[in-house]
């Protein structure tokens, strides 16, 4: 049988979602959306109607476009008084994490309208047909697997903390939320999403579910109104394009902040990273981990001059701005978001690549839905000025950064990772394993990693040992983990060239590749 395409995913339900639509002779945008819409289902966490994301779409050999469907401000912040917004302790067992959840943590969802708007503009069949998987699996149900399992029992907090979500995401007697073995069903999901497919995204933004959500809140103690749904816009936009060796990378622009981190590190690594340098040798990993302490400087930096809705890519990629980053470089001496990732090319050269958020969800639902809506407004990494402090009425920035890299021989490599502050370091590191060390595709997703951040130097398991002990003597702060971990992100990835399909889903987040 003929290849029709490659699809990459964080569950096998969402990649064989995906897989079912190509091969019923639709295009990667259709498989995309398709996959989408069965990760709601199947990673339920990580992906939902109720929150946000962002779509690279490459039609054919025609110009690469974003479609910003990101999560966006209220309209009337609600005094802090009177604002549901409460904290909850994720435990990740290594590590724990505080979160902000309630009905005050929520920002306007624009999933339901970008899928929609994607479908209008770049889909092929009917949108019935493509949801159907998602409703069949709703309905019947998923089998959870060990990686969801492990992430629900993260946010038990949050999926707990209502009794609907509770019933709804319950697993066998006495075990709480649903865990390793359990089938999960949401036949109000199914019947929600079918509903969709038949009236259009006017039902979620417009019409009956608009008023549920905005009944919900108000009454509830958060910011969301009528008007906030039914003003919301998906926005197309230029990607951001940055040189790099004899390619260039496409990626997210302002005001999302993790394409435009990423354009920095690259920048400034290409000075790093020279001719003979070989991976895991003392002069890359130190050189990776000072350019990333920069970029955590130079985003501080831009953030205090700019409002977050408001970068100016020009001013950070700036050549006279980047030296004064570079003189900092030489003569140195070598020293669990919510979040994931879908891609997919067809054999006509389609690219979808999309990467999809909902934090970790408010802790409620919509009634009669099945939709968790999303806890954005509760997120430290998307208000690092500090919560109730945003701006009314703007989109909110992102680190989710589905990209794409057109090396020197026209080979096309469609990359996005989930993993909050890690998506920009993971997604980094791939590329320069692809473009500076010539790995394979698998090799450049499961090597380890490195991140920098907060003083403290974080190392995947798997580097020389004698190269970790000179490396974190010049990082008092640090961690080795024993192996890969999610923590460093989840950079599912595809690649065409023209002949053949590639593709490695990242073993960090449970990746399937089809």
């Amino acid at each position: 049988m003929a290849v029709k395409g490659v699809v990459v995913a964080g569950h096998e339900r969402t990649a064989q979602a995906a897989k079912a639509i190509l091969q019923e002779g639709g295009n990667a945008f259709d498989a995309a959306i398709a996959a989408f819409f069965m990760a709601c289902v199947a990673e339920p966490v990580l992906a939902s109607l109720g929150g946000g994301g962002f779509l690279l779409a490459r039609p054919g050999d025609g110009p690469v476009k974003i479609f910003d469907f990101f999560v966006h401000t209220p309209q009337v912040q609600r005094p802090d008084t009177d604002i549901d917004f409460r904290p909850i302790v994720a435990d990740f067992g290594t590590t724990q994490q505080e979160f902000h959840i309630g009905f005050g943590s929520i920002a306007t969802p624009g999933i339901v309208r970008g899928m929609f708007e994607m479908h209008r503009q770049l889909g092929s069949m009917p949108l019935q047909e493509i949801v159907l998987p998602a409703v069949e699996a709703a309905r019947h149900g998923v089998r959870v697997n060990i990686f969801q399992a492990y992430i629900l029992s993260v946010v038990a907090p949050i999926f707990g903390s209502s009794e609907e979500s509770t019933r709804t995401y319950g697993g066998s007697a006495d075990t709480g939320l649903a865990g390793e073995g359990d089938l999960l069903r949401n036949e109000q999901l199914a019947q929600t999403v079918e509903i969709l497919a038949l009236e259009g995204d006017d039902l979620f933004y417009r019409g009956e579910i608009a008023q549920l959500i905005a009944e919900q809140c108000q009454a509830g103690g958060g910011h969301l109104s009528r008007k906030d749904l039914q003003d919301y816009r998906v926005q197309v936009r230029d990607p951001l394009e940055v040189p790099y060796r004899n390619g260039r990378l496409f990626t997210n622009p302002p005001p999302a902040s993790g394409g435009l981190l990423i354009g920095f590190g690259l920048r400034m690594l290409a000075d790093v990273i020279t001719a003979g340098t070989t991976f895991g040798s003392n002069k890359h990993l130190a050189g990776l981990a000072r350019v990333m302490g920069l970029t955590n400087r130079a985003r501080m930096e831009f953030l205090s001059q700019y409002e977050a809705h408001n970068l100016d890519a020009t001013a950070l990629l700036d050549d006279d701005y980047l030296k004064r980053y570079r003189e900092e470089i030489a003569g140195r001496p070598a020293a669990l978001r919510g979040t994931t990732h879908i891609g997919v090319i067809d054999k006509k050269g389609n690219v979808a690549s999309l990467s999809v958020s909902n934090g970790e969800g408010c802790g409620a639902l919509v009634p009669g839905t099945g939709i968790m809506l999303n806890n954005m407004l509760g997120e430290q990494d998307l208000n690092p000025t500090g919560f109730h402090r945003w701006t009314p009425n703007v989109r909110l920035t992102s680190m989710l950064s589905p990209s794409l890299l057109v090396d020197g021989k026209g080979r096309l490599i469609a990359t996005g990772s989930g993993g909050s502050n890690r998506i920009r370091t993971a997604i980094l590191q791939v590329l320069i394993n692809v473009m500076d060390f010539g790995m394979t595709l698998q090799s450049a997703v499961e090597s380890p990693r490195i991140h920098y951040e907060h003083d403290e130097l974080n190392i995947e398991g798997g580097f020389d040992p004698a190269v970790i002990e000179q490396l974190t003597a010049g990082y008092p702060h640090n961690r080795v983990w024993e192996g890969l971990n999610l923590f460093f992100g989840g950079a599912h990835t595809v690649a065409w060239d023209g002949r053949s399909f590639e593709g490695t889903g990242d073993p960090r987040r449970g990746g399937v590749c089809m």
